[in-house]
């Protein structure tokens, strides 16, 4: 109103429209659990592959963890999914990996250096050892992902909002959670150290 007021030979006109019909937000719904799943299988692969079956479940379940609870701040704060949010919850996913390879390979160090103590203590060796990394690496990238949030604009809002709470969420899983399953794993089914 206040540019109609300044400018009152310049029409406005409106050059797109968008709207999604409750057909295409299934679609779209279902396109991304299928991505996230496929995500989820090769990780798995990987993982279980380059460390150990173990590392690589606790590790898909750590970032089903973290896309479910990302996507449940989403629902409770109302924010709109879009394909935006798609490629914000993949980026999620590719960086809580990230972390969890980093902490399984610091663990695996461990095992090879020492044999001989408890199961729990070379875990607990490994996670603090790694741990300074971890929160240094998260703070950086959460300040520069509020920093997108804050000064991003609009467009890039909901991005931004996506992935500040998935990165808060993907930290305490692979800190906390990766590690508690294949704690719990081991004492349920013992794995005999080589």
């Amino acid at each position: 109103k206040i540019l109609s007021a300044d400018f009152p030979d310049n029409k406005r006109e409106i050059l797109r429209e968008e709207t999604v019909e409750p057909k295409i937000g299934k679609e779209l719904l279902t396109r991304t659990l299928w991505s996230i799943f496929l995500a989820l299988v090769l990780i798995l692969g990987y993982v279980s592959f380059r460390f150990d079956y173990r590392f690589g479940i606790a590790a898909v379940i750590a970032l089903f963890h973290d896309a479910i609870f990302t996507i449940g701040v989403l629902v409770l704060v109302q924010r709109e999914f879009s394909i935006i949010v798609v490629g914000a919850l993949l980026t999620i996913i590719g960086y809580s990996i990230n972390d969890s390879i980093v902490i399984s390979d610091r663990i695996r160090e461990k095992f090879k250096k020492m044999r001989k103590e408890p199961y729990n203590v070379i875990l607990n060796t490994g996670l603090n050892e790694v741990l300074p990394r971890t929160i240094l690496t998260s703070t950086t990238t959460l300040l520069a992902v509020l920093t997108l949030l804050i000064f991003g604009g609009s467009v890039i809002a909901d991005f931004a909002f996506t992935l500040l709470i998935g990165f808060i969420i993907g930290t305490y899983s692979s800190i906390f959670i990766l590690a508690n399953i294949v704690s719990l794993w081991q004492e349920k089914f013992p794995k005999k150290k080589k």
